[in-house]
């Protein structure tokens, strides 16, 4: 048993790429993840991906961005911007749940903050699966927390929304309602293929609770080191604050530049399906895994020149993605990195529609409420999970200095 470490960026793009190679960075996390759609392989993978891909639209996006995220963000927001000061992990726990749970299929009937917290706390205990592998806690405790907060969430959350989905797609079955009056999430795009809605009802349990956790832990990170990287930004280029803070362009620009620099996960790993031969790595068994460093590949001065380290949002890095590998690539590239940091506009677009994504979007509502650095309480890192996060960062909100 062997493991392959790899640091460039064009060799991480094309192992990536390839279909001989599974997913194997979850293994330690089996509880929650043995049979959600990251870690599926072949057609099983397709099958799933398939149903699921019919709400990952860009004009589903456009819905969810204009219509349904700016009331749940702003409900959100209120509470933080009445108090004049938040605390950025904790309201991107908040304000990214919500917004997820949404796309997710997720009902939250009563919209309490008791509610909202159990939900929250389900998450927090679920978010501690995918770094099973690199916690420095009590494993087997951390397992029983895990067992404890799906059958939390498996009756509290996930049934009584399955159930109403289930009804819906029975009145449209007999024709009582049309397609339109249909959820347009991932729960319901699963209960309406008949390959997926056949699984058994743990495995999309766990898929739910996967697409939620996803879609809230990995971006709520993401939101965090990019509010830092921009107020690090404005300090070192004052003059500019004062355009830069209301500049879409900018915003969306400097989530993919975080996105590089801080991916959800420093690493991504595959297996070998079967005993396989690959260039520069030698003959690879089963046993053995391929570990891309995404921090070191997503830093390549061969691709992203000599300030690879640093962070910048105008960077130009020709035809590669301004956030690397970040979001993978192939046929276990994110399925939700647009609804996440959106499409960049094309040049000559023109007034063509534009998707920001959730966590641009999430940005400008920041700037536009004047974030700011706290000038009391300094932002903590994470020492637990094993991953370089934040795990607190205080602002102030509201009245106060600005350009």
């Amino acid at each position: 048993m062997a493991d392959h470490v790899v640091t460039s960026y064009a060799q991480g793009d094309a192992l990536l790429k390839r279909g001989d190679l599974r997913q194997a960075l979850y293994d330690a996390g089996a509880i929650l993840m043995e049979r959600v759609l990251v870690n599926l392989h072949g057609a099983e993978h397709r099958t799933r991906r398939s149903a699921e891909a019919r709400v990952f639209r860009r004009d589903i996006f456009r819905h969810y961005e204009t219509t349904v995220f700016p009331v749940t963000l702003d409900q959100t927001l209120a509470p933080h911007l009445a108090a004049g000061e938040t605390d950025i992990c904790a309201f991107g726990y908040a304000v990214m749940m919500n917004l997820t749970a949404d796309f997710t299929g997720i009902d939250r009937p009563e919209r309490s903050a008791e509610e909202t917290a159990a939900l929250l706390a389900i998450l927090r205990s679920l978010g501690k699966a995918p770094t099973l592998g690199t916690t420095t806690g009590d494993r087997d405790a951390i397992r029983a927390e895990i067992d404890a907060a799906l059958r939390a969430f498996d009756a509290r959350f996930y049934q009584p929304s399955k159930a109403r989905r289930q009804a819906l797609l029975a009145d449209h079955a007999a024709g009582r309602i049309g397609e339109d009056d249909l959820p347009r999430d991932v729960l319901t795009a699963i209960l309406e293929t008949p390959a997926t809605a056949a699984e058994p009802d743990e495995v999309l349990m766990k898929e739910a609770a996967f697409f939620l956790l996803a879609g809230a832990f990995t971006s709520i990170h993401s939101l965090t080191h990019a509010v830092h990287r921009i107020l690090e930004w404005f300090a070192a280029h004052p003059g500019d604050e004062a355009q830069l803070r209301g500049d879409l362009d900018f915003l969306q620009r400097a989530a993919w530049e975080t996105a590089r620099l801080h991916p959800s996960s420093p690493v991504t790993r595959r297996r070998p399906v079967a005993p396989v031969e690959i260039e520069g790595l030698g003959r690879l068994e089963p046993s053995d895994t391929v570990t891309v460093n995404l921090m070191a590949a997503n830093r390549d001065p061969a691709r992203f020149g000599p300030t690879a380290d640093a962070f910048d949002p105008f960077r130009d890095t020709g035809g590669t993605p301004l956030y690397g590998l970040s979001f993978g690539v192939g046929a276990h590239a994110c399925i939700g990195r647009q609804l996440a940091i959106g499409v960049l506009p094309r040049e000559g677009g023109g007034d063509e529609p534009r998707q920001l994504g959730s966590i641009p979007l999430i940005l400008a509502r920041l700037m536009a409420a004047n974030v700011r650095p706290h000038p009391e309480q300094a932002p903590q890192m994470d020492t637990v999970s094993g991953r370089p996060n934040w795990a607190s960062y205080p602002v102030l909100l509201g009245e106060g200095p600005r350009p």
